[in-house]
């Protein structure tokens, strides 16, 4: 009965067991609008549906993710939870999804889209509401609660309506921030900034943020740029140009005056700055006034006529280009002639020398008084110089010198000749021109001190080349002409080849006739025969004749083998000609001494093998001449010379016997 008992309440425990099975069925995601507007909320419904063997309560956990990323989890015994994101924003959109467990059991929902549109609006500040032209505005732009990446556009409104776009990205930050430079001008300026962000599921820009205005204070007031001289300014006039300005506090500003990029008078510190002089034409012109600091720079201008008291002076030479010990003569006058003090100068230097006090000069011209001349005249203390006139006093050119680069007197046919002319004395320019013969070959013209350099090829063969070269300048004397120079032209050696007779064999102990002939080449020539792979040569001679014959007598076996000849000249190139192959044979009478010798050999090993087996038979018939008839053996002995198949035959080198019965 016990034992009933104790197997029963064992049995029960596997019996709960059974009843408690599960299956979940389906698990679904819901969402009121797959779309949603930024700042309203997101609600997530989760519903699972599940089998059950009994009815029995458990609990649900219900696990929220956000592209694969956990969210939120809870347990519950119901069947539905929700899950609420509030306030959405741009962040928030992606792919959801509701994992359930229960009871060891996990089931997931299919993958829900939400997407939320639009940003919140961006908030915008400014580091200072007031600065100096020349500062700068730094703003911040945020979008609070979006997250990156973002692009900020921050904009600049002028108070006259223009507009400059700043962009910056960020990609860790919810925020930017840029720099805006306050440009002359400035005075009130308003700022607003966009936020914008790009993703997979699109892009999207949020309304402009609020206006920020920030106030520009003027450091110093636009110059002002005053004249003390009358108005109608003349040439020995004083002029006073002023340039003002009114500091708003005490800056360390630059004021300065410039004319044409040339700045005439600058200060610091200061509010004001003068410049003075007497006035002449040059002082015509523009007249800018500028005030700086830091980046801030205000300018204003102005002009200035000044009336001419007397124009320029105009030198007039005699002659520009002189020869040596000429007349040189100069004039200087001014147009209406009005009386003035003149001088006339030389340059360089740049001072210049001044030859005389007067309107005219004349001098007997050197080579040293080229140089430029100039005319200076004074009327009230205004000094005015004429226009520079380059005068160049020519003196004759020497006798020009030719030569060759490289010093020699040879070149070969085909390279470039390289010769110099030059004259050691005379004016430059200097004109040089090459003759070959009487044919031009080219004009050089130098402008210094040195010396005319041409090139002339060698195309054509001719033994012996006339140069000769020409110096000139603007001196009337005729053309210097150079003694004439003899080149000589060498053509290098080609088309070698190389023969013997006899041909190919030579008997042993005989001779042999090397013949080395070149195509062409300017004399001498240069032969030489070597044999193969040994350094000396067998045969040289330097001849003026384009082939060279060379015997050599009594050739051994060591003088087989393989020879070629080299030919050269002047122009030092060595021509190489082919591999001549020579065999040594053996002489007509060797050959006969081994034919006897070998006969001979023959002869008498064909002796003694006969007389060996002639030996051997008469071993073998005395006993048949004690028992026989002498009649039969002397029959067969006669029979035997004179039979028909027997006989013996020779060959050279080997013997052989044959004995046919």
């Amino acid at each position: 009965m016990y034992f009933t008992v104790l197997v029963i309440l064992l049995h029960c425990p596997s019996l709960k067991a059974q009843d408690d099975v599960i299956t979940i069925n389906k698990v679904e995601l819901t969402v009121p609008s797959q779309k949603v507007k930024n700042g309203m909320s997101i609600e997530l419904t989760c519903i699972v549906d599940v089998s059950k063997s009994a009815s029995f309560q458990m609990q649900h956990t219900f696990l929220f993710y956000k592209d694969d990323s956990l969210l939120h989890n809870t347990t519950s015994e119901q069947n539905r939870t929700r899950y609420k994101i509030s306030p959405a924003r741009f962040a928030d959109s992606g792919i959801y999804k509701c994992i359930v467990e229960a009871n060891r059991k996990t089931k997931s929902s299919n993958d829900l889209e939400v997407r939320v549109e639009g940003l919140c609006q961006p908030k915008l500040t400014a580091l200072k509401r007031e600065v100096t032209e020349g500062e700068v505005v730094t703003l911040r732009c945020e979008v609070p609660e979006e997250k990156p990446p973002f692009i900020f556009l921050f904009n600049k409104i002028s108070s006259n309506q223009q507009s400059q776009e700043k962009r910056k990205q960020e990609l860790k930050e919810n925020f930017a921030s840029v720099e805006f430079p306050v440009e002359e001008r400035d005075r009130i300026l308003r700022f607003q900034c966009i936020a914008r962000v790009n993703s997979v599921f699109g892009s999207e820009t949020s309304e402009p943020s609020n206006m920020t205005i920030v106030t520009v204070v003027e450091p110093f007031s636009h110059p002002k740029l005053t004249s003390k001289s009358p108005w109608n300014v003349t040439e020995g006039d004083r002029i006073d140009i002023v340039c003002t300005t009114i500091l708003a506090r005490p800056y360390e500003i630059e004021i300065l005056i410039q004319k044409d990029r040339r700045i005439l008078n600058s200060t610091q510190g200061q509010n004001s700055v003068t410049y003075s002089a007497i006035a002449t034409v040059e002082h015509n012109g523009n007249y800018t006034c500028k005030v700086e600091l830091g980046r801030v720079s205000k300018t204003t201008s102005m002009n200035i006529v000044v009336s001419e008291l007397f124009a320029k002076p105009i030198l007039t030479p005699s002659s520009t280009d002189l020869d040596e010990n000429k007349s040189l003569s100069l004039w200087c006058h001014i147009n209406g002639s009005p009386k003035a003090n003149f001088s006339i100068v030389k340059r360089p230097p740049e001072n210049g020398i001044l030859l005389k006090t007067s309107s005219n000069i004349t001098i007997e011209a050197q080579v040293n008084d080229t140089g430029s001349y100039v005319c200076r005249a004074e009327i009230k203390g205004i000094i005015k110089e004429s226009n520079p006139v380059q005068i160049t006093v020519y003196a004759p050119v020497s006798e020009p010198v030719l030569s060759v680069a490289n010093s020699s007197m040879e070149m070969v046919l085909g390279e470039t000749l390289l010769l110099r002319c030059q004259s050691m004395f005379g004016t430059p320019p200097i004109n040089y021109t090459l003759f070959r013969g009487n044919r031009l070959i080219d004009t050089i013209t130098v402008y210094n001190n040195t010396y005319a350099e041409f090139r002339d090829r060698q195309t054509k063969l001719n033994n012996l080349r006339e140069y000769r070269c020409e110096a000139s300048n603007r001196h009337s004397y005729a053309n210097k002409s150079s003694y004439k120079m003899n080149i000589t032209v060498i053509a290098p050696v080609r088309n070698i080849s190389f023969g013997s007779l006899p041909h190919g064999e030579v008997e042993d102990g005989g001779e042999i006739n090397f013949l080395c002939v070149v195509g062409e080449g300017s004399l001498p020539i240069n032969f030489t025969i070597f044999k193969q792979n040994e350094q000396t040569p067998l045969f040289y001679e330097s001849i003026m004749e384009t082939r060279v014959l060379w015997q050599k007598k009594s050739l051994s076996k060591q003088d087989a083998g393989k020879y070629f000849c080299e030919a050269s000249n002047r122009a030092m190139v060595t021509e190489r000609s082919n591999l001549l192959t020579v065999k040594v044979v053996l002489a007509s009478w060797q050959k006969g001494f081994i034919a006897l010798f070998v006969l001979a050999v023959i002869a008498i090993g064909a002796s003694g093998f006969w007389w060996c087996w002639r030996k051997k038979e008469k071993g073998k018939h005395p006993s048949m001449e004690m028992s026989g008839s002498t009649a039969v053996t002397n029959s067969t002995s006669e029979k035997l010379p004179s039979g028909p198949n027997h006989y013996t035959e020779f060959y050279p080198g080997r013997v052989f016997l044959y004995t046919l019965w």
